[in-house]
Formats: C-alpha cells, structure tokens, sequence
C-alpha cells in the first residue's frame, strides 16, 4: 500500500522547523483576550504559547462590578482615555439626603484584572493627588490569584500574611504627586517613613489587584484616608523566564487542541516560578540563603512559596529541561540543597528555616532529580562532583531508618518520628510511599553509578533496590482491595490507600504488570473524582483527604498508567485534572493542589501557579510523542508512542547534542502506523511502533525491518506487548507499518 503522499505534510513540518527554529513572527505571545494573528511561516504550535510579548505587562481591565464609592472614570487607567480619580471626603458622613438619611463613608475602591496570573513589580502612574486634611491621599493595594480570595488585604501574594513588613496590603504614599502633574511609584520592597511606616512589600504572584483609597492608622500622620488621586495608568516589571516562543527548545502538537493548550499552560505556569533568587521577594521564614541569591532557580509558585524545593523539581524540572535552556534553573537548586547537607546524610529540601525543616522524602527526591538533570542534559561535572552525596544519602541516612528485620524504611525509626514529607501526612511505619520512592532513588542511583564506571555501587544499590521491592510486595500488599496499605494505625496495617506509594510502586518497577494493572484499576475506582484522582481512598488519615488531589502525586499515577500501556486511562484522568485547574478562577496556571469539590484546597493560602503541577508537559512529551532519554544527556534514548485516542502528534524534544525530531500517524486501521524521526549523529536508540498483531509488517528507511515475528537480516527488532522494536543509530528514519515507505 503506498500512502506516501498522506505524510508529505510531515515531511514539510518538519523541514520547515529546520529553516525557522522558533522563530516568532510579529509578537510572540497569546495575551489575554488579544490573539495574534500568526504568520504562514510561523510554526503552528507558537498560537498556545501564554507568555506576555515583553516584561512589561499592562492590565487587561477594570471589572466594574467591583468598583464602589466614588470613582470616575474607572477604566481610564486601562483604556488611556483621561485618569481613573478616586475621592473620599472626611465630610461625607455628615452630609444628609433629600430624605434627611446620611451618605455613607464608603471606600473607593476598583478592581483590576490582569488576564492571567503574572509575577512581577507594579508600577502606577499618578496624574496627581490633593487633600484638606493632614497627611498625604492613602492607597491600598491587594493582590490575588482569584476573584473569591480578593479581599481587603493580599492572597498571601508573596508569603505568610504578618510574616512581611506589611499588614498584607502595599501601601503607597503620593508625596511627590502633591506636588507635580505626574510620577511613577513603583513597588519596591521596603518603607517610606521611620523603617515601618508606608510600607511596600515588592514583588507578587496574581491576577486580580484591589485598589483602594485608605490609610493605615499606624501610617499616621504621613497618610490619610481622605482625598482625591488621580491614576493615570498602570504597568507591571515581569520578573519571571518570559517564555516566549523564540525561548522554546521543545514542543509538541497533537491531533486533541485541550491536550496541546494544557501543555503550553503547564509550561507557562513552570515560566512563572522561574527567576532570580532575591532576598526580598522569596519566602521570609528564614530563606533568603546568601548561597543562592542572585540565582535563577525554579521556585514553588509564582506567589507561595518563593522558595525552591527539592521535590517539586520533580516534575517542574522535567517541564524545564523539555521547554526551554535553562538547566541552570533547576542545577542551581540541587547543588545549593547538596552543599548544605547534614554529616548524617539527610539533605534538607529547601533553604526555608536556614536548611532546617525536616521532610523524610526530599533526600531520595534530590537522587531522583540529579538523575533526571543528567539525563535530560548530560551534565557529567555535576554527578561527578556530587557522588559523594548520593553516596551519603542512600548508604548513611535512609540505611539509619531501615528496619534490619523487614528491610524497609520505617517511619518513627531512628530521627525519623517527628518528620514531615511533601504534604506533612501523618502517617507512621513501613510507609509504602517512602519504600516506593527509596527503590526509584536506588535504581536512579545505580544507573548513574554505572555510567561513572561505579560497578560495586550500582550492584549494591540494584541488590537493594530488589530487597526493597520484595519486602513492599511481600508485607504491603492488601489483597482485599487489590493495592497497598499506606503504613500503620498501632500495631496494624492502616486500612487506608494512598496514591503517591501505589503510584510510585508503579514506576519504580517494584511490582509486576499483573499486580501494576489492580493497582490501577483499584485507584480508578476508589479515588476518582470530577477534578482529578484523590491522593486517599478514605479519610482515616484526615478528613477530607479523600476528596483532595495533588497534580504532583497524579503525575505518577498517570506515568504508571501510561507504563503498563494504559494510555486511555492516562488520558482520561489528565483531561479531568487539567480540564479542572484550566477551566477556573484565575484559569489557564495549574493549581498546587484541589480540594472538596474543586475548592482550593486551603484557600487564599493555596498557590495556583505551582510548578510541581505541570506534570502533563513530560507525560505527553514522553510517551505521546514516545521520547525520553535512556543514556545521559539523549546520548542514548527510546523513541515509543503510546498514542490512546491521539491520531496524530509531532514536536522536538532538546538534547545537549541537538534536539530529537518526531512525527507519527496511526490510522482507524490498526495495521498502518507512520513514524519519523531525525536524532543527533552521534546518539542510538530504540524505535518501537504500535503494530496490530503478530502478522504486520513492519519498514525501515524503505527496506523491509520486521515480518511475521521476525526480524530480517541485519535488522535488531524485537516484537511484544504490541509493538515492535529496532535498534537504530542517529540520522533520519522513516518507520512504517503495514505499508512501504518511498519517501
């Protein structure tokens, strides 16, 4: 069957990124409700792109609605069309109506929406400000992620209310405006007057901004509440990695428009914690690390918290290192946590509380993540340079907390009682998460182990990592339900099941395909809920556990269904959560986590910019389009598409040594698949392609690869599980099944 003329498209795509690598024609931004329209040469994909075209951000407008007391011309300081005047008389309370009723005091006030959530330092233009009675016009400001947590005072914008130099609302002074036509404040961290009068706190994360004519009585006698201001416009300093097309080393586009605008999204949401590390603007419960300021490092959030963990990297490093070339961002992190670890080996999993707060989890998470950047870059001098920690971690800290009669991680042993893990559970015993994630750490470990020619270690580490395995199996396992308990109520297995350890068992290889599959199916019954998969079947823990979701933890759990061939199911869950977080106050950013019915899960506290939420940017890239890297650096990777009800998809994935090029079709008829693929020179890999039974034939490059379960001569392809699979060295490989390929 020759179908050639049905893939030229691809061809030309692919030809094309050649000849216009990310090049942005006209503004390389879909912003707010304003599209681009996209030039022909521009590569189809840049229109889901959600950066803002520059780092200076105007707002979107005035929701009028929100606008009371006595404002003329709200949308002014948006449209440009004369200023937005605010006034309040001190003498308002004493005037009477016709009807002999008093008028109100009430604060003008409007509210300004931004498009979508930004961080960065506002600046306010005034056209001028005037008052009668002592002290200068006052204004508030508060900021928020969402219109229902917009209040009088900020959204824990930047951090912890009462834990900054503001009482949760930035105060600004118009001194110079009293006495000139126009000037500019702009929202530096600091205070006006006597170090803690008329304070500003810098930098926030948000979408809405509250603006409001009040004064603080502590601020007295340099504010009052009274007055008249006129605001001619408005600006904000976007700090964060401004995610413009021409920055993006990989993409993707599939045949579903959601799937490929969550994805973008998701790369948005990670730009908007991507920035430079600044004493004044990270979390101030002890953060601000000399060792890291000045950074680029990868934070939380975009507004909480400013301060960069080791296990959210977990996720939001792999968004990174698919989207764009900033290793650094997530480097500077991991080297910062190892330089800081304890004689015990324990690494601490931020810099919060001078490198102090104690999470049980993070050190295998910062083995897990060193993995992840030398695979993903290749980055050689830091593994080398860091041995000696992941040495510390997995043979001095977690042998220290391991039961010698079990052979598992036991919670309570040792130092280990009063520590906390990514979302501080109170759990206790042979917890199936940490195990999980300790048999991940030890597999990673013993992979870079051996690429350092460390054989002893990689044999010790891979021996332990299958003892770790049995024991879960062995002593974990509820057959009542098909999956594993979560630790221990007393003396007794918690008859309770939690996402992350069955999730993580998943991917870490510790259990087998037929226990994977109950595992899975266990989940999707128990845990399903419109916004995504909970975290907990039950809340014996705590309550509401079992209605809450973290899109940290269902990462896992759709990498698993992806990992036993379960794209559908994969699908269908990442449509519920990203469908969710997209589709709701402040939209497009995905959230940090979601509670009962879709809530935030602690509200105005929670973040909904969170990066360890992005996880649908490496679970399509590396298995919809099929790519991940299987030696450092892409110097050896697998190329194999786990397509579900996806038709088409085509992207890049970037490599230190240049970037891997993919296109495929699949057909209504499962015999015929198409794949090409362009990969550095100098790298190998395997291609595996879907086939429709043991009878399809499968080419390479034009010449017949795979036949009747047989591969010709010459050719290394294996078949199984519904694909076949070749071994191929660099350059440009058209793949075809049930059809030759003439080019």
């Amino acid at each position: 069957m020759l179908l050639s003329g049905v893939f030229l498209i691809h061809s030309f795509l692919l030809l094309l990124y050649k000849i216009y690598p990310a090049a942005a024609q006209g503004s390389a931004s879909q912003w707010q409700s304003n599209l681009k329209t996209w030039s022909s040469s521009s590569p189809s994909w840049q229109k889901y792109v959600r950066s803002p075209p520059t780092t200076t951000i105007r707002p979107s407008k005035v929701l009028s609605q929100y606008t009371v007391g006595n404002v003329k011309n709200p949308d002014g300081l948006v449209s440009g069309n004369g200023p937005t005047v605010l006034t309040r008389s001190p003498s308002a309370a004493a005037n009477e109506t016709a009807a002999n009723h008093s008028i109100a005091d009430v604060t003008p006030s409007i509210v300004v929406d931004w498009g979508q959530n930004i961080a960065g330092f506002v600046s306010i233009t005034f056209a001028g400000a005037s008052n009668s009675t002592p002290g200068l016009p006052g204004i508030r400001l508060a900021f928020s992620e969402t219109l229902q947590y917009l209040t009088n005072v900020s959204d824990f914008s930047r951090s912890d209310n009462g834990d900054t130099i503001t009482p949760g609302s930035d105060q600004v002074s118009h001194i110079i405006a009293v006495q000139s036509k126009s000037y500019t404040w702009s929202d530096v961290n600091g205070c006006m007057y006597e170090g803690t009068k008329v304070c500003s706190d810098g930098l926030h994360g948000f979408r809405y901004m509250k603006i409001y004519m009040d004064a603080l009585p502590a601020d007295a006698p340099y504010t009052t509440s009274y007055g008249k201001v006129s605001i001619e416009s408005m600006s904000l300093a976007y700090s964060a990695f401004l995610g413009t097309p021409d920055t993006f080393t990989g993409w993707i586009q599939t045949s579903d428009e959601n799937l490929n605008q969550w994805w973008y999204d998701s790369v948005y949401t990670n730009d908007l914690c991507i920035d430079e590390f600044r004493k004044n603007d990270t979390d101030p419960r002890g953060a601000a690390s000399p060792s890291l300021i000045g950074k680029t490092v990868l934070h939380d959030g975009a507004k909480r918290d400013r301060d960069p963990y080791v296990g959210d990297l977990a996720v939001s490093a792999k968004t990174a290192y698919l989207t764009h070339n900033i290793p650094q961002a997530a480097r500077n992190v991991l080297a910062d946590l190892a330089d800081h670890q304890r004689a015990d080996g324990w690494i601490p999993p931020a810099s919060i509380n001078n490198y102090t707060l104690q999470l049980l989890d993070y050190p295998m998470w910062w083995v897990v993540c060193s993995y992840d950047l030398y695979m993903y870059t290749g980055d050689t001098d830091y593994v080398q340079k860091y041995y000696q920690t992941i040495l510390n971690v997995l043979d001095k800290f977690y042998p220290s907390i391991t039961n010698t009669n079990t052979n598992l991680l036991q919670k309570g042993l040792g130092i280990s009682a009063d520590y906390g893990d990514y979302a501080f559970l109170p759990r206790t015993g042979p917890v199936t998460y940490y195990n999980a994630l300790y048999v991940l750490a030890l597999d990673n470990a013993a992979s870079i182990a051996k690429s350092l020619a460390k054989d002893a270690d990689a044999a010790r580490w891979i021996d332990r990592a299958k003892v770790v395995s049995a024991a879960i199996n062995n002593r974990l396992f509820d057959d009542s339900v098909g999956a594993f308990f979560d630790g221990s109520c007393g003396f007794s297995p918690c008859p309770t099941h939690a996402q992350d350890g069955n999730s993580i068992s998943i991917v870490s290889n510790a259990v087998n395909v037929t226990r994977a599959s109950s595992i899975l199916s266990y989940l999707a019954k128990a845990n399903a809920r419109p916004y995504g998969n909970s975290f907990y079947d039950n809340d014996i823990l705590q309550e509401g556990f079992s209605q809450r979701v973290y899109a940290f933890i269902s990462y896992f759990e759709i990498e698993a269904r992806f990992k036993i061939g379960s794209s559908d199911t994969a699908l269908e869950e990442i449509r519920r959560l990203y469908g969710w977080m997209t589709s709701h106050d402040p939209m497009i950013t995905v959230w940090e986590g979601i509670g009962a019915n879709g809530s935030l899960y602690e509200g105005s506290y929670s973040s909904q910019a969170h990066g360890w939420a992005t996880g649908i940017v490496p679970a399509l890239t590396n298995n919809i389009l099929g790519v991940r890297p299987t030696g450092p650096g892409f110097s050896a990777w697998s190329i194999k598409p786990i397509p579900g009800d996806v038709t088409w998809a085509k992207g890049v994935v970037p490599g230190p040594d240049g970037p891997i090029i993919v296109a495929w079709n699949k057909f209504e008829n499962p015999d015929l698949f198409f794949l090409s693929v362009t990969v550095p020179d100098e790298s190998s890999g395997v291609i595996s392609v879907p086939v429709g039974g043991n009878s399809s034939t499968v080419w390479l490059n034009g010449d017949e690869a795979f036949k009747g379960g047989v591969a010709a001569s010459g050719v290394k392809a294996t078949g199984g599980d519904g694909y076949v699979s070749i071994e191929v060295e660099g350059g440009d490989h058209v793949i075809t099944v049930g059809f030759d390929w003439d080019g």
